[in-house]
């Protein structure tokens, strides 16, 4: 079984876009610092004692053990609601902090009863207090602002420094209670608020990036729209005057509404054939300009894009039929991308026009994969020009993915080799 849970992991992990990468990366970080952090501080110092089987350390520590436990579970239960909270996701429960606040209150009492009855060093009393801090500091941090936060630290620390002066009055003691507290509270702070600034970061340029998508396809509408009204206006105006124009005439029993209406007829004509020009003119794509802008849109987004083409001599359908397998592939890098380098390759030989587009972070721009419709689209162009499309990982690694278009120019009368 191990095998098919390591390759559905992988699957899990590539199916990631980037921000969604780094913020599964830093949920499972602070899991596992809660929980390091938390036990290694608290059970390294105690467990002398439950060894050698003092009654205060069994009575006492044993709880204390299995309350900071109980943190830990439920840090890590909150921890997704709270980091959705700060990313305006979804709104914090009412309340959400009540049972890790009960739990912290639990576990400082503990460590104060064990520094009344001597149940341990002082330096470990120390490091307890340290461990059971950090569950609530590091996910508190993020729900109320910086100022309360640290405001509510020193009221603590006065509060933790005098339970425990109770029982270590030296000024050692004190000090080291307030510079554990301290050390608590920044690391905490620092830990959850750069982590999760950071993915507001990322998710803030994702956002980015599909608004731009949207833009430009709104962009392409908005000039496909102003093409058909160039067209189409004028020609309906003059159609719909000399209409009225012919009826008034026939009206009249005048022969000249023949005439009319025949050049009716004529200007009705010309503009199916400008419609179905602005619309041949939509539908293909021009090779060169797909190729330059392909470069330039994926260098604007921080992607190094190579292009390396061989355009001269292509019949005109081929080149359409290339430049959408062009757009397609560079909209997917952009539309599910986690890819810093892209090449783009063009090929004639033997007869045949291979382009190939492969790009690092595999997932990305194989985001439609083999069945998405816009790989689907790209298939039916290049058949009707007797062409194929391959698409899939690439790699040792399967860490690229590669798109292959072949398409045969002897079956479009045209022969380069």
């Amino acid at each position: 079984m191990v095998g098919p849970i390591r390759r559905w992991q992988q699957r899990h992990w590539r199916e990631r876009g980037k921000a969604d990468r780094v913020e599964l990366y830093t949920v499972v970080s602070w899991y596992v610092t809660t929980w390091f952090f938390t036990l290694s501080w608290l059970m390294l110092p105690l467990t002398p004692g439950l060894v050698r089987g003092r009654p205060a350390a069994l009575l006492l520590g044993i709880p204390l053990i299995l309350v900071a436990a109980l943190q830990c579970a439920a840090a890590n239960r909150l921890t997704r609601p709270v980091l959705d909270d700060y990313l305006g996701r979804a709104r914090l429960p009412a309340g959400a902090h009540r049972v890790p606040a009960v739990l912290l209150g639990l576990a400082v009492a503990l460590i104060v009863a064990l520094a009344a009855v001597h149940g341990t060093d002082h330096g470990s009393l120390r490091l307890a207090l340290g461990a059971v801090l950090l569950p609530f500091a590091l996910l508190y941090g993020l729900t109320v602002p910086v100022r309360v936060f640290l405001r509510g630290a020193a009221v603590l620390s006065v509060l933790l420094v005098a339970a425990l002066g109770i029982a270590d009055r030296s000024a050692a003691g004190l000090l080291g209670t307030a510079l554990v507290t301290a050390f608590m509270t920044v690391f905490a702070l620092l830990a959850c608020r750069c982590g999760a600034w950071t993915l507001s970061v990322l998710w803030e340029a994702e956002r980015a990036r599909e608004v731009e998508a949207r833009l430009a396809v709104a962009e392409e509408r908005l000039r496909f729209g102003r093409d058909l009204h160039d067209v189409l206006g004028r020609n309906l105006s003059v159609i719909s005057l000399k209409s009225e124009l012919a009826v008034q005439l026939a009206r009249r029993g005048r022969p000249e509404a023949v005439e009319q209406m025949i050049e009716v007829q004529r200007i009705a004509q010309e503009t199916q054939r400008e419609v179905r020009a602005v619309v041949r003119g939509y539908r293909e794509a021009d090779l060169g300009a797909e190729l330059a802008g392909a470069q330039g849109v994926l260098a604007a987004a921080g992607i190094d894009c190579e292009v390396s083409a061989q355009t001269g001599g292509l019949p005109a359908e081929v080149q359409s039929a290339l430049g959408w397998v062009v757009r397609e592939a560079a909209t997917n890098v952009l539309r599910h991308g986690d890819a810093n380098r892209c090449r783009v390759g063009l090929t004639v030989r033997e007869g045949r026009a291979v382009l190939t587009v492969e790009n690092d972070g595999a997932v990305a721009a194989g985001g439609s994969g083999g069945g998405g419709s816009g790989l689907a689209g790209l298939r039916e162009r290049l058949a009707a020009v007797g062409g194929t499309l391959e698409a899939g990982h690439a790699g040792p690694d399967r860490d690229r993915f590669r798109l292959v278009a072949d398409i045969p120019l002897t079956t479009v009368g045209g022969d380069t080799s």
